[in-house]
């Protein structure tokens, strides 16, 4: 009899061990948003519109591909790492449809004036080939960070968005990105550099007298060129380069079809 009791208190203290970590898991993770969203801004950064054009772009884009690209940010990351909370996340709202595993995640805490700025890419099995962990860091470092740290959120998202649609669809492979996002990197010249340059060589059409002066502006430079220059210098590198999905948002999304992840991706943090 007093072996039996001691079993049963046993028992008893072990599902309670198990439902207390459970409500611990389900009050730091967010649950499923009803009605579903590809977006959900729980920390309140984005504005309507934003959350809108973000909204339709990845609806439509899942409609017609099935893959399923989340957005989620979140106001902490309740003491976990990045990358642990991205994948628990996605596998606990099912991102991407079930057997294809074709779900991405883009998780972001932002930046407070007592903690740095979290950003994870996590995507699902299926994806792993078109979308590799070192695009996933490359995507990071080139279309969100830049963003991010001037404080532009939508930006960010926008240029992730974007990248993911394209590889995901096949319009360049990750080698291919990773190629052009260097070396659209590398060409980047600060502004002053060019004033400074544009300056130099006006001073040496401006001393170049006689029949040079008719093709001068009056800064000293030939128009088209100033303008080249000043033109080239304020564009992004990178601002939407990837591909520029501009869909209309369908019929509204339809729920997350239990895809599961392999613990990959990549993030970063400012």
């Amino acid at each position: 009899m007093m072996r039996e009791k001691w079993l049963r208190l046993l028992s008893l203290a072990v599902l309670f061990c198990i439902f207390s970590a459970s409500k611990t898991f389900s009050q730091d993770f967010p649950e499923r948003p009803v009605p579903p969203r590809l977006v959900n801004d729980f920390a309140g950064i984005l504005s309507g519109q934003e959350v809108s054009i973000l909204e339709n772009k990845l609806v439509s884009f899942n409609d017609s591909t099935s893959t399923q690209i989340a957005i989620v940010i979140v106001n902490s990351l309740n003491g976990y790492d990045k990358s642990d909370y991205a994948q628990r996340l996605a596998e606990k709202w099912g991102i991407g449809v079930k057997g294809l595993n074709n779900g991405v995640l883009i998780l972001v805490k932002p930046k407070t004036s007592d903690s740095n700025g979290q950003v994870f890419i996590a995507q699902g099995y299926g994806l792993e080939g078109a979308i590799p962990d070192l695009t996933c860091s490359e995507i990071v470092d080139y279309e969100v960070l830049p963003a991010f740290r001037k404080g532009d959120y939508f930006t960010g998202l926008n240029n992730a968005a974007n990248t993911l649609m394209s590889l995901a669809r096949g319009e360049f492979s990750a080698a291919e990105y990773g190629m052009k996002a260097k070396k659209s990197s590398d060409k980047g010249f600060p502004l002053g550099a060019i004033i400074f340059i544009v300056i130099i060589i006006a001073s040496i059409f401006g001393r170049s007298g006689g029949s040079n002066r008719r093709n001068i502006s009056t800064s000293g430079l030939p128009l088209w060129m100033l303008m080249s220059m000043m033109g080239s210098s304020g564009r992004s590198s990178h601002s939407g380069s990837w591909g520029g999905f501009s869909g209309g948002g369908g019929g509204g999304f339809g729920g997350f079809g239990g895809g599961s992840f392999g613990g990959g991706g990549a993030g970063g943090s400012w």
